[in-house]
Order: C-alpha cells, then structure tokens, then sequence
C-alpha cells in the first residue's frame, strides 16, 4: 500500500489521499454461469478492536495460537455438512499432521477449540454448543460463506458449535450493537444499507476473526441472494440488489480523503464470454502496475474494469471527491461476445508488434483491487 501512494504521488492531486483502517465494501456477484444467482453484500471490516470492538485479550488470545486460522459465527443454512436450521460457531483449526486417523484429528481439533468457546459465548451472547468437527478437503466452506480464504481448505478443520437458528435482522442488530462502535454506526453509509437488508428473506449475516500477524481481520458481511436473478440478465443496474437507488459513504471518513476505504465491487461470472457496454458512469484513467489496473487519481468518481470482457469480469467504482452515488453512475449492459474466424495469413503479412514495458521498484498489493476470490 504504501508502495502504492509512492506510485501516486507522481500525479496532480487535489487533495492528499490517505487510508483508515476501517473499510466498507459493497458488491455484487453476479453469477450466469452455475447457480444463475445475485448475490449482493455488505462488508464492514477493520484490524482496529476500537472500531470492532472484540475484546483484546480475546483477540490476542487467538491470534498467538499458531493452529487458529479463524473463527465464525454465522446464520448461513447448513454452514458445513449435517447442520440442519442452526446458527454455528466455527472455530478452523490447522490439523496437526502428527495426529493419525480421524478420532486423533477430531479430538486434537476439538482440544483447540474448547479453549475458546466459553470465551466466545461470553462476548457473542451466544450459546453454542459442540456439533461435530468437520475436515475440510477443498475451498467449498470459503466460497459458501464468502470469506476472505481463511476459513478452509486442505488441512483445515472445523469445530463446529450450533446454537438454535437466529433470523438474520436480530443477529446484526445484536452483533452490530455489541462490536461496532457508536460513532460508525452513527455515521450512516454502508452500515445502514445493511442494516436495512437484514430484514430481507433472503439475508445472512456473517462476523469473522481472522487473525494476521500482528493484529487480526474482523469482518461483518451481510449478504442477500435473489435466486435465478441473473437469468437472461442483460442491463445492470447494481443498486437494485442493495434496496437503495443512492449509496452514501460513511461520515466516518468525513474529516480527509480516504478514497480506498468506500468502494463499490461488481463481479459477473458466465459460462461464455461477454463484455460491458453502454456504461453510464465515468471511466477513471489507469495504469497497469505488475498486473493490476491501477487508478493514476482518486479526485474522480468512476469504474476501474479489469478485465471488461471474458468469462469473468470485475469492476470497482471509487467516489472520488463524492460522497455518494447512485444508479446512474453504475448502470451499464452486457453483450455476447460475436465468434469472428480471421482470415488467413501468411508469416510475411503478418505484423509483429513487441512492446516491453519495465516498471520496477513499485509495490502495487492493494486490497481493493485483489478482486473477488473462487
């Protein structure tokens, strides 16, 4: 990141960009490939246990124990095979290879976990109660749960702690008014339109710990699927899947410019390729940095496309100097790509164009343009 802000600071700013450490994340998956779902969400994360606010002992206590990977608490339907209608608690553990058979892996992982539930229960007003433990083998739980890919994978194992299904509007409520600070649930934004789909039918909320090297990700995400919505699906207007024609920032970051910490994320997977057109909003300039698309300013308000045509593609919108948006500025449609057959050539006719471009010493790993994780 700060690798990042030295890259920019070869460009004329109107205003000096500069990063919190909370972040809110809105985006929209839209899926024409396997389940033909809309899947809409909300994030609100920080590393901060003053902005989330899990006790520090707690937070301290599960990040210094090397076999933790992470710990969540959500209502999702069947958060691993054979839970039924309950909320869980997972607690995912790195098996420990020295362990034989499954008795010794389930136990050695149960072992782990049950230093931390009782803690858990205390500060979640929960009462979870052991299920079961659960082996993963690939990413499934990760992709379910649309974490940040902490949660499973080989060599991962889950204590799985069940607690009697909870609907989703009370569960934020509750979470919200226990880790989120005043001052960010006051400040509107994200938050708010969050707050107001947790009522929907389709919602699902999910809280994790995922803990870093010296301090840990604490991520509240509710999410709400609109089934067999991408079918046929052709004008996107994103912002219908939010319940809201306008996102605001949070007044949170009303005191400078933090033009990474609100940022709007449209994925669209499909089974053929496609790309985006009539686009509405704004185009901000890039330049391409190791990879990665990256915005040469922030002043302005509008899409990063990276790529814009394919089986998968991805947007981010940045607000610039804005405070809000609305379903003008992100509205925009999808085409089939048309199969063209080039006519035939022969080595002399063809024109060989070679450019090499050399940008080094730059450090372009910036969160927000990572993109949406299978």
């Amino acid at each position: 990141m700060i690798g990042f802000f030295v890259f920019t600071t070869n460009y004329a700013y109107s205003q000096e960009a500069s990063l919190a450490t909370f972040q809110e994340t809105a985006q929209v998956l839209v899926d024409k490939n396997r389940s033909q779902n809309v899947t809409a969400s909300i994030t609100l994360q920080t590393t901060s246990t003053q902005e989330i606010k899990i006790p520090s002992e707690l937070e301290t206590k599960i990040r210094e124990n090397s076999r933790i990977t992470s710990v969540i608490i959500t209502n999702q339907q069947g958060c691993v095979l054979g839970v039924i209608d309950e909320s869980c608690v997972l607690i995912n553990v790195k098996r420990d290879l020295s362990d034989k058979g499954i008795i010794e892996i389930q136990e050695s992982t149960k072992a782990v976990a049950d230093l931390f539930i009782e803690e858990i229960n205390q500060t979640f007003d929960t009462d979870a109660q052991f299920h079961s433990t659960f082996v993963h083998s690939n990413d499934e739980i990760n992709r379910n749960l649309e974490t940040s890919g902490a949660v499973s994978g080989r060599n991962t194992v889950s204590a799985v702690y069940t607690m009697p299904m909870e609907d989703t509007n009370s569960m934020y409520e509750k979470i919200s008014a226990i880790l989120i600070s005043k001052v960010i649930r006051d400040s509107g934004g994200f938050y708010q339109i969050a707050k107001e789909l947790s009522s929907e039918e389709n919602a699902k909320v999910t809280f994790s710990i995922i803990p870093q090297n010296n301090n840990s990700l604490l991520q509240l995400k509710l999410s709400i699927d609109y089934p067999q919505a991408a079918s046929n699906l052709t004008d996107i207007t994103p912002l219908n899947y939010l319940g809201t024609n306008e996102l605001k920032r949070s007044e949170y970051f009303s005191s400078g410019f933090y033009p990474l910490n609100s940022i709007f994320q449209i994925v669209i997977l499909s089974d053929e390729s496609i790309f985006i057109s009539n686009i509405q909003g704004n185009i901000v300039p890039t330049k391409i940095i190791e990879g990665e698309k990256i915005p040469t300013e922030f002043n302005q308000k509008g899409w990063v496309f990276d790529p814009k045509e394919g089986k998968e593609i991805q947007g981010k919108f940045i607000f610039g100097t804005e405070n809000s948006i609305n379903e003008n500025d992100l509205f925009f449609s999808l085409e089939k790509e048309e199969k063209v057959i080039p006519p035939e050539t022969t080595l002399d006719e063809s024109i060989i164009i070679l450019i090499i471009i050399v940008i080094g010493g730059i450090a372009a790993a910036i969160f927000f343009l990572k993109g949406y994780k299978k």
